[in-house]
C-alpha cells in the first residue's frame, strides 16, 4: 500500500455503494428515509449499557466526501459503476439530519442510539461507520461502568492498548473508558487527543536491565524522584521486592520526596497486597499506595476484594478494552420509514425471531422520570406525532411482549432521549467537553433506581412503547403476513 488515507468514505461495507448505485440507476436516490440504530440485548448480561461513540459519529460526519482516491478505487471495482455515478459523488456530502443519544446516557434495547433523516443516497452510506463507531465504543463505555461499579472509590486506570485490536481501538477504548468514570489512561496518544490524564509505572525489563533490583528502583527513583510507583514482583514479591521497595521509599525520604506507591503484577492479589501492605505501614510508610494489574475485570475486582484485598489503584488492560466476555453489542440499523408521495410512510422488518421485529415509524424516544422519587420509572417509544406524552397526559405502560402487565403513570417528566446533532448537513450541536460527559454519566447513574445497575441478575427497565405505536407495528405484521 502507498500509505493509509485519513479518509474514511469509504470505511463501509460494499453493499452500501452498491445499493447506492441501484438507487441512483432507477431515480430513487434523492428520496428520503429513516434509519435507527439500535441495539436488541443488553451486553454481559447486564442491566444496562452505556452510550459512547457520538464525538467519533460528527468528526466522520463532517469529514464525509469521495477524494480522488476513493472515486479512482471504486472505478477498478467489477461492478463498472458509470461515470455519471462517480461524477455524483464527486460531489456528495452529507446534507440530512441526525439526533442522537448524548454519550454518558444510560441506553436499553430498542432504544434509537442514532437517528439518520436523508436520502436514501446519503442514509445508505453512513451505516456501516456510524454501527462501527457506536457498537464499539459503548461495549467498552458499558465495560468500564460494570469496573467502576464495584471499585467506586478506588483509582481505575486503563492500561489496555498493547492489546486492543489496533490502534484507533486503543484511543477511543480509552476515552469511553474514562467517560464510564476511569481516572487516566496509560495511552498517550488518547491523553494528548482527548486531554485524558495518564499515568504510568515502569516493566519489568527495567528491572531485569539492572544488575540487582534494588539498584533499578534506586536508578528509578533517581530519574523520576515525584512520580516513584514501583513493580515489585520482577523477582520475588515478599522476600525481594517490597523489602527493596522500602528501601527506596527511605532513600527518598531522606531526601525530602515520597514513593507513590507499588504495583503488583502476578500472584495471589489478595495476599500478596495484605501482606505488603503490612510491611509498608510496619516501616512506616501508611502513605505509599497499593497498584494490582494483571488481567483484572469487574468479576475478578469483586472477588479480591471480598477476600480483604488491600488495592488502592486498579489497573484494568486486556479484558476491559477487548470487552474480552462479549466482543460485540449487536447494534442494528434498520429503516423505519421511507418518503412516499412527499410524506414518511412506515416500514417494518418481519423475522422468524420475534425479538428482530423492528419497531417502525418516525419515532420520538423518551425517559420517564417520576416527580415524587426523581426516578427513572421507564423509557417510551411514541410515534412523532403523538402529544399526550408531550402534555404530561396519564399514559399506559405495558409490556410489548405481554400486553396484560401494565400499568398508567402521572406526574412525570417526559425528557426526549435524542438531541439534534446535524440539521440539513450542519453541526447545530454544541459539543460537551470529555470532561462534561464524565459528570453527565455519574448524574446518570444517579437516576436509576440500584436493582436496574447490579451486576448479577438485575432487574429489567422497562422499554415501553405507546399504544398508537404497538397498533402501528401489529398492523403491518398483520399487513405483510400472508394468511
Amino acid at each position: 500500500m502507498n500509505g493509509m488515507t485519513d479518509n474514511l468514505t469509504l470505511h463501509t461495507d460494499k453493499y452500501q455503494i452498491n445499493m447506492m448505485y441501484a438507487h441512483f440507476l432507477q431515480g430513487t436516490d434523492k428520496e428520503k428515509a429513516v434509519f435507527e440504530v439500535y441495539f436488541r440485548k443488553l451486553p454481559f448480561d447486564g442491566g444496562y449499557a452505556v452510550c459512547a461513540g457520538l464525538d467519533r459519529v460528527i468528526q466522520y460526519i463532517q469529514n464525509l466526501h469521495f477524494g480522488e482516491e476513493e472515486i479512482a478505487y471504486l472505478r477498478t471495482q467489477e461492478e463498472n459503476y458509470r461515470e455519471d455515478f462517480l461524477t455524483a459523488l464527486r460531489a456528495f456530502r452529507f446534507r440530512g439530519d441526525l439526533q442522537a443519544i448524548p454519550e454518558g446516557t444510560l441506553v436499553f434495547p430498542n432504544v434509537p442510539l442514532v437517528r439518520v433523516v436523508g436520502t436514501i443516497f446519503e442514509a445508505q452510506l453512513v451505516e456501516t461507520a456510524i454501527l462501527n463507531f457506536v457498537n464499539y465504543q459503548t461495549l467498552i463505555a458499558t465495560k468500564a461502568s460494570r469496573i467502576k461499579q464495584v471499585a467506586p472509590h478506588e483509582v481505575l486506570l486503563e492500561f489496555g492498548t498493547r492489546r486492543a485490536q489496533e490502534a484507533d481501538a486503543a484511543i477511543w477504548g480509552a476515552r469511553a473508558a474514562y467517560v464510564a468514570g476511569f481516572h487516566a489512561t496509560s495511552n498517550l496518544r488518547a491523553g494528548m487527543l482527548f486531554g485524558i490524564p495518564t499515568r504510568g509505572t515502569h516493566a519489568h525489563a527495567w528491572v531485569q536491565a539492572h544488575d540487582t533490583e534494588e539498584e533499578a528502583f534506586r536508578a528509578y527513583a533517581e530519574a523520576l524522584p515525584e512520580q516513584v510507583t514501583l513493580l515489585v514482583d520482577t523477582y520475588d514479591t515478599l522476600r525481594s521486592g517490597v523489602p527493596n521497595a522500602i528501601k527506596t521509599a527511605r532513600l527518598l525520604a531522606s531526601r525530602g520526596k515520597r514513593m507513590n506507591a507499588i504495583r503488583l503484577d502476578s500472584g495471589d492479589l489478595a495476599y500478596l497486597s495484605q501482606q505488603a501492605r503490612r510491611m509498608l505501614d510496619e516501616a512506616g510508610f501508611p502513605e505509599v499506595k497499593i497498584v494490582a494489574s494483571n488481567d483484572l475485570d469487574e468479576n475478578i475486582i469483586e472477588g479480591l476484594k471480598a477476600q480483604g484485598a488491600r488495592i488502592d489503584v486498579w489497573g484494568v488492560g486486556t479484558q476491559l478494552i477487548t470487552a474480552a466476555d462479549q466482543p460485540a453489542l449487536g447494534g442494528v440499523y434498520k429503516l423505519v420509514a421511507r418518503e412516499k408521495n412527499g410524506e414518511f410512510i412506515p416500514v417494518i422488518k418481519i423475522s422468524g425471531n420475534p425479538e428482530k421485529v423492528s419497531n417502525p415509524g418516525f419515532k420520538a424516544a423518551y425517559r420517564i422520570i417520576s416527580k415524587k422519587t426523581g426516578k427513572a420509572e421507564a423509557d417510551y417509544l411514541a410515534l412523532q406525532q403523538e402529544e399526550d406524552i408531550q402534555r404530561g397526559d396519564r399514559i399506559k405502560l405495558f409490556d410489548p411482549v405481554h400486553p396484560y402487565i401494565f400499568k398508567f403513570i402521572d406526574n412525570y417528566e417526559a425528557v426526549p432521549l435524542l438531541a439534534t446533532i446535524f440539521t440539513a448537513g450542519e453541526l447545530v450541536y454544541e459539543r460537551p467537553s470529555l470532561d462534561e460527559i464524565r459528570a453527565y454519566h455519574a448524574e446518570q447513574m444517579r437516576i436509576f433506581w440500584p436493582q436496574y445497575l447490579r451486576k448479577l441478575n438485575p432487574e429489567g427497565y422497562r422499554v415501553n412503547l405507546s399504544a398508537a405505536l404497538w397498533k402501528l407495528k401489529m398492523d403491518l405484521i398483520h399487513a405483510h403476513t400472508i394468511m
